[in-house]
């Protein structure tokens, strides 16, 4: 199920661009570690649950993901109380891309973060931005969803 790899960019957005379609609900929660290079996250997109092991920081991340059933899940959720976020997500495509677009709720209500996935540090630097996109903060640690998760809204 996991790539063991991703190359990802991240951007601030304003507002939802017209006609987003429907969005999936997404619980996300982070279990207790000590490293900071590490995290170790569950999560419950629609009816799938996974646990994601990422590495790193910035554009160039390690990730393991594997399925996880819905019970392992409820066993673990209560493990993560005081490190959770809740989004729902919208898929935008964008040429050959795809723009996924998280709407936070709960404590980080109103806050818009889009991600952009690639196959390559190539493709990241050709990527033509959407102009409804705005500040990238790829390399920003304060909009990573485990510290928003921890630590809340940036400034």
């Amino acid at each position: 199920m996991g790539t063991g790899h991703e190359i990802e960019r991240k951007f601030l957005v304003s507002a939802i661009p017209d006609n987003p379609g429907t969005g999936t609900r997404i619980l996300q929660g982070y279990l207790p570690l000590t490293s900071e290079e590490i995290e170790l996250r569950i999560r419950r997109k629609g009816d799938e649950t996974v646990l994601t092991v990422k590495r790193g920081h910035g554009l160039d991340r390690g990730e393991q993901e594997v399925a996880i059933s819905a019970e392992a899940f409820e066993t673990l959720w209560p493990l993560t109380e005081g490190r959770r976020i809740e989004k729902t997500r919208y898929e935008l495509p964008h040429g050959d891309a795809k723009i996924e677009l998280d709407e936070f709720g709960g404590e980080l209500e109103g806050l818009l973060v889009a991600e952009v996935e690639f196959d390559s540090r190539q493709a990241s630097e050709l990527f033509e931005e959407a102009e409804w996109l705005g500040r990238d903060v790829t390399d920003d640690p304060a909009y990573g969803n485990r510290t928003l998760a921890e630590r809340g809204r940036p400034g």
